[in-house]
């Protein structure tokens, strides 16, 4: 059994969304409602960098140059934003596109998901944006994640399915076994296979890269399930949005759920930080850090 202790770091500003370990030592995260990135060093007290109060920035990730990058959903854009302060922020080549999913893939390259054009891109560091379509429509692409197999995985939350694209734009669907399950968060595992949540169905679930899924039911499939990340333990961590909770999840499919102490308070990123603690971004305004005892 695994036992933690749980603090809660208010955050200035409105709506912590997603976070991500900078290469500083540091927690980086969006605020997506007010239009800004955070950064707190564990210990310390956050400090905030306003963008434009309406582009959303969503999804915080790790660049292959060492810089921060994060999507800005309402703006269309993708943003960078280095270590010493340097802001850059590149408009995507698809008007209204809805940027939401990051992750550095193994080119060399930023990889987003395009929501509202239903298209996966490709971000090299200078800016420069290339766009695939996927072969279906209405499919709002979600979460993406950089696979153990070389390719890049996402969820297609509309369309009831996983997605693979490799470097060179080839994409692959694998349809989900329950209907409307909705998947959203994505990571890879320790394991060699791919973990994400659905949202929909209250699941979590697991993909080999050759395509063979599990899905591991929730004892409350009311609960939402939002974002997964690898924990460090050789488990997958979640949240449970619909529930205020966050939950483990080994690689054998045992579960297990822990209450956030403030009611309501929306958890929606999940990350391993630097000090080895699982970070979660409560979009009510805080940052909660989940230490683990086992035994």
């Amino acid at each position: 059994m695994t036992r933690i202790t749980i603090q809660e770091h208010p955050v200035p500003g409105a709506g912590p969304y997603a976070l991500a370990t900078g290469p500083d030592g540091a927690l980086w995260f969006t605020l997506v409602h007010s239009g800004g990135i955070g950064r707190l060093v564990p210990g310390g007290e956050p400090t905030l960098r306003q963008l434009d109060p309406g582009c959303g920035p969503t999804i915080v990730a790790v660049g292959p140059d060492g810089a921060l990058w994060f999507t800005e959903y309402q703006a269309h854009r993708i943003g960078r934003l280095s270590l010493d302060g340097e802001l850059d922020e590149f408009p995507l080549p698809t008007p209204d596109c809805g940027p939401f999913g990051l992750a550095a893939g193994p080119d060399g390259a930023l990889w987003c998901t395009e929501t509202a054009a239903g298209r996966i891109a490709r971000i090299d560091t200078a800016g420069r944006a290339t766009e695939f379509a996927l072969p279906v429509d209405g499919a709002f692409p979600a979460a993406l994640t950089a696979g153990p197999d070389g390719g890049l995985w996402f969820t297609l939350n509309q369309r009831n399915a996983l997605g693979r694209i490799g470097p060179d734009g080839d994409v692959r669907l694998h349809p989900l076994p329950t209907e409307a399950a909705a998947p959203v968060g994505i990571t890879a595992g320790p394991d060699g296979a791919v973990w994400f949540v659905e949202i929909g169905a209250g699941q979590i679930g697991r993909i080999t890269p050759d395509g063979d899924i599990t899905e591991y039911p929730l004892p409350d499939r009311a609960a939402r399930p939002h974002a997964i990340t690898a924990g460090g333990d050789g488990a997958l961590w979640f949240t449970e949005w619909g529930a205020n909770r966050v939950g483990r999840i080994d690689t054998a499919g045992a579960i297990e759920e822990y209450d956030l102490p403030t009611a309501g308070s929306e958890p929606h990123g999940i990350a391993l930080g630097p000090d080895g603690a699982l970070w979660v971004a409560l979009e009510s305004g805080a940052l909660a850090r989940l230490a683990r005892t086992d035994g």
